[in-house]
Protein backbone atom coordinates (compact mmCIF):
# COMPACT_ATOMS: atom_id res chain seq x y z
CA UNK A 1 0.00 0.00 0.00
CA UNK A 2 0.92 3.36 -1.03
CA UNK A 3 2.91 5.16 2.22
CA UNK A 4 0.64 7.22 4.44
CA UNK A 5 2.64 10.32 3.83
CA UNK A 6 2.81 9.94 0.24
CA UNK A 7 -1.33 9.62 -0.13
CA UNK A 8 -1.63 13.08 2.22
CA UNK A 9 1.14 14.44 0.27
CA UNK A 10 -0.73 13.51 -3.45
CA UNK A 11 -4.01 15.15 -1.77
CA UNK A 12 -2.64 17.96 -0.82
CA UNK A 13 -1.33 18.47 -4.19
CA UNK A 14 -4.52 17.48 -5.87
CA UNK A 15 -5.77 20.70 -3.84
CA UNK A 16 -3.20 22.78 -5.68
CA UNK A 17 -4.43 21.58 -8.42
CA UNK A 18 -7.47 22.46 -7.93
CA UNK A 19 -6.65 26.28 -7.14
CA UNK A 20 -7.81 25.17 -3.32
CA UNK A 21 -4.87 25.46 -1.00
CA UNK A 22 -6.85 24.65 2.11
CA UNK A 23 -7.81 21.31 3.21
CA UNK A 24 -10.16 19.18 5.68
CA UNK A 25 -8.86 15.57 5.83
CA UNK A 26 -12.12 13.20 6.71
CA UNK A 27 -12.45 9.79 6.42
CA UNK A 28 -9.67 7.59 5.02
CA UNK A 29 -7.92 10.52 4.41
CA UNK A 30 -8.41 11.45 8.56
CA UNK A 31 -7.24 7.77 9.25
CA UNK A 32 -4.26 8.03 7.04
CA UNK A 33 -3.06 11.17 9.45
CA UNK A 34 -3.50 9.56 12.10
CA UNK A 35 -2.03 6.64 11.11
CA UNK A 36 1.38 9.32 10.13
CA UNK A 37 0.99 10.99 13.85
CA UNK A 38 0.51 7.38 15.56
CA UNK A 39 3.95 5.91 13.09
CA UNK A 40 1.43 3.03 12.89
CA UNK A 41 2.05 1.58 9.48
CA UNK A 42 0.16 -1.17 9.68
CA UNK A 43 1.37 -3.81 7.30
CA UNK A 44 4.41 -4.13 4.72
CA UNK A 45 3.66 -4.11 1.04
CA UNK A 46 5.95 -7.20 0.44
CA UNK A 47 3.39 -9.10 2.75
CA UNK A 48 1.08 -9.00 -0.30
CA UNK A 49 2.08 -12.30 -1.99
CA UNK A 50 2.87 -14.04 0.65
CA UNK A 51 -0.15 -16.22 0.57
CA UNK A 52 -0.76 -16.23 -3.40
CA UNK A 53 -2.65 -14.81 -5.63
CA UNK A 54 -5.84 -17.25 -4.98
CA UNK A 55 -6.16 -17.14 -1.66
CA UNK A 56 -5.28 -12.92 -1.88
CA UNK A 57 -8.82 -13.38 -4.42
CA UNK A 58 -10.81 -15.55 -1.79
CA UNK A 59 -9.96 -13.97 1.33
CA UNK A 60 -7.68 -10.62 1.36
CA UNK A 61 -8.86 -7.84 2.96
CA UNK A 62 -8.60 -4.20 1.56
CA UNK A 63 -5.71 -3.39 2.63
CA UNK A 64 -4.23 -6.47 1.13
CA UNK A 65 -4.76 -5.74 -2.31
CA UNK A 66 -3.77 -2.18 -2.08
CA UNK A 67 -0.46 -3.51 -0.69
CA UNK A 68 0.46 -5.75 -3.65
CA UNK A 69 3.29 -3.98 -5.34
CA UNK A 70 2.86 -4.34 -9.03
CA UNK A 71 0.33 -4.65 -12.01
CA UNK A 72 1.26 -8.06 -12.95
CA UNK A 73 0.16 -9.58 -9.45
CA UNK A 74 -2.58 -7.39 -9.10
CA UNK A 75 -4.15 -8.53 -12.46
CA UNK A 76 -3.28 -12.11 -11.44
CA UNK A 77 -5.16 -11.88 -7.95
CA UNK A 78 -7.80 -10.34 -9.71
CA UNK A 79 -7.72 -12.95 -11.92
CA UNK A 80 -8.71 -15.37 -9.87
CA UNK A 81 -11.46 -13.46 -7.68
CA UNK A 82 -14.26 -14.48 -5.52
CA UNK A 83 -14.89 -11.24 -3.35
CA UNK A 84 -18.84 -11.05 -5.17
CA UNK A 85 -21.20 -13.05 -6.65
CA UNK A 86 -19.99 -12.14 -10.39
CA UNK A 87 -17.56 -14.46 -10.45
CA UNK A 88 -20.21 -16.81 -10.84
CA UNK A 89 -21.61 -15.54 -14.55
CA UNK A 90 -18.21 -14.23 -15.59
CA UNK A 91 -16.64 -15.34 -18.63
CA UNK A 92 -13.48 -13.51 -18.70
CA UNK A 93 -12.31 -11.27 -15.58
CA UNK A 94 -12.09 -7.50 -17.34
CA UNK A 95 -9.02 -5.57 -15.34
CA UNK A 96 -7.26 -3.40 -18.00
CA UNK A 97 -5.87 -2.39 -21.31
CA UNK A 98 -2.95 -0.15 -21.82
CA UNK A 99 0.49 0.99 -20.00
CA UNK A 100 1.12 1.31 -16.64
CA UNK A 101 3.22 4.61 -17.56
CA UNK A 102 0.52 6.17 -18.90
CA UNK A 103 0.05 10.02 -17.98
CA UNK A 104 -4.05 9.44 -18.61
CA UNK A 105 -6.42 6.55 -17.04
CA UNK A 106 -9.64 6.27 -18.49
CA UNK A 107 -12.35 4.82 -15.81
CA UNK A 108 -15.90 3.27 -17.65
CA UNK A 109 -18.62 1.41 -15.31
CA UNK A 110 -18.64 -2.62 -16.09
CA UNK A 111 -17.93 -4.72 -19.08
CA UNK A 112 -20.18 -5.36 -21.36
CA UNK A 113 -21.01 -8.46 -23.68
CA UNK A 114 -17.96 -7.69 -25.70
CA UNK A 115 -15.62 -7.23 -22.88
CA UNK A 116 -16.66 -10.25 -20.82
CA UNK A 117 -15.92 -12.20 -23.98
CA UNK A 118 -13.00 -10.68 -24.92
CA UNK A 119 -11.47 -9.44 -21.46
CA UNK A 120 -10.26 -6.21 -22.94
CA UNK A 121 -12.28 -2.91 -21.68
CA UNK A 122 -13.99 -0.92 -24.59
CA UNK A 123 -14.35 -2.98 -27.55
CA UNK A 124 -16.81 -3.01 -30.33
CA UNK A 125 -18.08 0.65 -31.40
CA UNK A 126 -17.93 2.20 -28.44
CA UNK A 127 -14.19 1.27 -28.38
CA UNK A 128 -13.45 2.23 -31.62
CA UNK A 129 -14.94 5.94 -30.59
CA UNK A 130 -13.11 6.45 -27.62
CA UNK A 131 -9.67 5.32 -29.38
CA UNK A 132 -10.47 8.38 -31.70
CA UNK A 133 -11.54 10.89 -29.78
CA UNK A 134 -7.85 9.84 -27.62
CA UNK A 135 -6.16 9.90 -30.57
CA UNK A 136 -7.60 13.44 -31.89
CA UNK A 137 -6.65 15.21 -28.81
CA UNK A 138 -3.08 13.55 -28.83
CA UNK A 139 -3.56 10.26 -26.75
CA UNK A 140 -3.40 7.20 -29.07
CA UNK A 141 -5.13 4.01 -27.03
CA UNK A 142 -1.46 2.02 -26.68
CA UNK A 143 -0.39 5.33 -24.16
CA UNK A 144 -3.31 5.14 -21.86
CA UNK A 145 -4.72 2.95 -19.57
CA UNK A 146 -8.32 2.07 -19.32
CA UNK A 147 -10.22 -0.23 -16.95
CA UNK A 148 -13.68 -0.10 -15.49
CA UNK A 149 -14.85 1.02 -11.97
CA UNK A 150 -15.90 -3.14 -12.01
CA UNK A 151 -14.05 -5.98 -13.11
CA UNK A 152 -16.79 -8.56 -14.15
CA UNK A 153 -19.60 -7.72 -16.46
CA UNK A 154 -23.00 -7.70 -14.59
CA UNK A 155 -25.64 -10.12 -15.63
CA UNK A 156 -27.97 -8.05 -18.68
CA UNK A 157 -25.79 -5.25 -18.45
CA UNK A 158 -27.88 -4.00 -15.05
CA UNK A 159 -26.59 -1.42 -12.88
CA UNK A 160 -23.29 -2.57 -10.63
CA UNK A 161 -24.72 -3.64 -6.83
CA UNK A 162 -23.32 -1.17 -3.94
CA UNK A 163 -21.43 -4.25 -2.66
CA UNK A 164 -20.27 -5.27 -5.80
CA UNK A 165 -18.57 -1.76 -6.27
CA UNK A 166 -17.07 -1.87 -2.83
CA UNK A 167 -15.67 -5.74 -2.96
CA UNK A 168 -13.97 -4.23 -6.48
CA UNK A 169 -12.94 -0.72 -5.43
CA UNK A 170 -9.82 -2.03 -3.85
CA UNK A 171 -8.80 -3.05 -7.42
CA UNK A 172 -9.65 0.22 -9.16
CA UNK A 173 -7.81 2.13 -6.62
CA UNK A 174 -4.48 0.43 -6.86
CA UNK A 175 -4.78 0.85 -10.71
CA UNK A 176 -4.54 4.13 -9.87
CA UNK A 177 -2.17 4.27 -7.77
CA UNK A 178 0.31 2.05 -9.74
CA UNK A 179 0.11 3.91 -12.29
CA UNK A 180 -0.19 7.11 -11.08
CA UNK A 181 -1.49 9.24 -14.06
CA UNK A 182 -1.44 13.08 -14.47
CA UNK A 183 -5.18 12.96 -15.00
CA UNK A 184 -8.41 10.16 -14.91
CA UNK A 185 -11.17 10.60 -17.19
CA UNK A 186 -14.00 9.52 -15.76
CA UNK A 187 -16.69 8.01 -18.52
CA UNK A 188 -19.95 8.35 -18.53
CA UNK A 189 -22.24 9.45 -15.04
CA UNK A 190 -22.08 6.21 -12.96
CA UNK A 191 -18.09 6.19 -12.91
CA UNK A 192 -18.22 9.92 -12.57
CA UNK A 193 -20.50 9.86 -9.77
CA UNK A 194 -18.49 6.90 -8.06
CA UNK A 195 -15.26 8.18 -8.37
CA UNK A 196 -16.36 11.31 -6.89
CA UNK A 197 -18.97 10.27 -4.27
CA UNK A 198 -21.86 12.54 -5.34
CA UNK A 199 -25.29 11.86 -7.12
CA UNK A 200 -24.77 14.89 -9.34
CA UNK A 201 -25.40 14.67 -12.74
CA UNK A 202 -23.15 14.74 -15.54
CA UNK A 203 -24.03 18.74 -16.66
CA UNK A 204 -22.82 19.72 -13.51
CA UNK A 205 -19.86 17.61 -12.88
CA UNK A 206 -18.26 18.50 -16.57
CA UNK A 207 -16.15 21.58 -17.54
CA UNK A 208 -14.37 21.28 -14.38
CA UNK A 209 -11.80 19.50 -12.42
CA UNK A 210 -12.25 16.74 -9.39
CA UNK A 211 -10.48 14.58 -7.61
CA UNK A 212 -9.98 10.96 -6.85
CA UNK A 213 -7.50 10.13 -4.31
CA UNK A 214 -5.76 13.14 -4.77
CA UNK A 215 -5.21 13.04 -8.86
CA UNK A 216 -7.12 15.40 -10.91
CA UNK A 217 -10.13 13.79 -12.49
CA UNK A 218 -12.65 15.31 -15.57
CA UNK A 219 -15.75 14.20 -16.73
CA UNK A 220 -17.21 13.50 -20.10
CA UNK A 221 -19.92 11.50 -21.96
CA UNK A 222 -19.84 7.27 -22.30
CA UNK A 223 -18.31 6.90 -26.11
CA UNK A 224 -21.70 4.32 -25.79
CA UNK A 225 -23.89 7.58 -24.81
CA UNK A 226 -21.95 9.58 -28.25
CA UNK A 227 -23.06 7.09 -30.59
CA UNK A 228 -26.74 7.20 -29.64
CA UNK A 229 -26.03 11.00 -29.27
CA UNK A 230 -23.44 12.81 -31.65
CA UNK A 231 -24.48 16.12 -30.65
CA UNK A 232 -22.41 15.54 -27.65
CA UNK A 233 -18.96 14.47 -29.58
CA UNK A 234 -18.15 18.15 -29.37
CA UNK A 235 -18.48 18.41 -25.95
CA UNK A 236 -16.82 15.41 -25.27
CA UNK A 237 -13.83 16.84 -27.09
CA UNK A 238 -14.17 19.65 -25.16
CA UNK A 239 -13.70 17.63 -22.03
CA UNK A 240 -10.53 15.72 -23.13
CA UNK A 241 -9.25 19.22 -24.00
CA UNK A 242 -8.78 19.58 -20.52
CA UNK A 243 -7.53 16.09 -19.56
CA UNK A 244 -5.08 17.07 -22.23
CA UNK A 245 -4.06 20.69 -20.57
CA UNK A 246 -3.83 19.11 -16.99
CA UNK A 247 -1.67 16.26 -18.52
CA UNK A 248 0.59 18.52 -20.16
CA UNK A 249 1.13 20.97 -16.62
CA UNK A 250 -1.42 23.59 -17.48
CA UNK A 251 -3.51 23.57 -13.78
CA UNK A 252 -4.47 27.35 -14.38
CA UNK A 253 -8.24 28.26 -13.41
CA UNK A 254 -10.58 28.19 -16.34
CA UNK A 255 -13.87 29.25 -16.83
CA UNK A 256 -16.02 26.22 -17.76
CA UNK A 257 -17.57 27.23 -21.44
CA UNK A 258 -21.12 26.03 -22.93
CA UNK A 259 -21.56 23.79 -25.19
CA UNK A 260 -22.37 25.84 -27.36
CA UNK A 261 -19.69 28.14 -26.63
CA UNK A 262 -16.27 27.91 -28.74
CA UNK A 263 -14.01 29.58 -26.34
CA UNK A 264 -9.94 30.10 -27.05
CA UNK A 265 -7.94 27.40 -27.30
CA UNK A 266 -5.36 26.90 -24.28
CA UNK A 267 -1.70 25.65 -24.06
CA UNK A 268 -1.61 21.87 -25.73
CA UNK A 269 -4.90 22.05 -27.58
CA UNK A 270 -5.21 20.78 -31.07
CA UNK A 271 -7.11 22.61 -33.44
CA UNK A 272 -10.73 22.66 -33.30
CA UNK A 273 -12.23 19.93 -34.97
CA UNK A 274 -14.87 20.92 -38.32
CA UNK A 275 -18.58 19.81 -38.49
CA UNK A 276 -16.95 17.51 -40.86
CA UNK A 277 -14.31 15.67 -38.22
CA UNK A 278 -16.71 15.82 -35.53
CA UNK A 279 -18.77 14.00 -37.85
CA UNK A 280 -15.88 10.83 -38.60
CA UNK A 281 -15.33 10.96 -35.10
CA UNK A 282 -18.80 10.07 -33.61
CA UNK A 283 -20.07 8.07 -37.22
CA UNK A 284 -15.83 6.54 -37.77
CA UNK A 285 -16.71 6.90 -41.14
CA UNK A 286 -16.90 3.52 -43.37
CA UNK A 287 -16.93 1.77 -40.07
CA UNK A 288 -20.92 2.33 -38.82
Amino acid sequence: MTDPREQVARYLRGREVLAEPEYFLTGERNRLLETMRTGQGGGSASSAGTGGAGQLARSGSRDDILAIEDMETLNNVAGACTRCSLHETRTKVVFADGTAAARVLCVGEAPGANEDRTGVPFVGRAGQLLDRLLRSVGFPRSEVFICNVLKCRPPGNRNPLPEEIERCSPFMLRQVELVSPAVIIALGTFAAQTLIGTKDSLRHLRGRTHLYEGFPLVVTYHPAALLRNPGWTRPSWLDLQLARRIADGDHAPRAVRSRDEAGARGAGETSEPTAQALDQLSFGGRDV
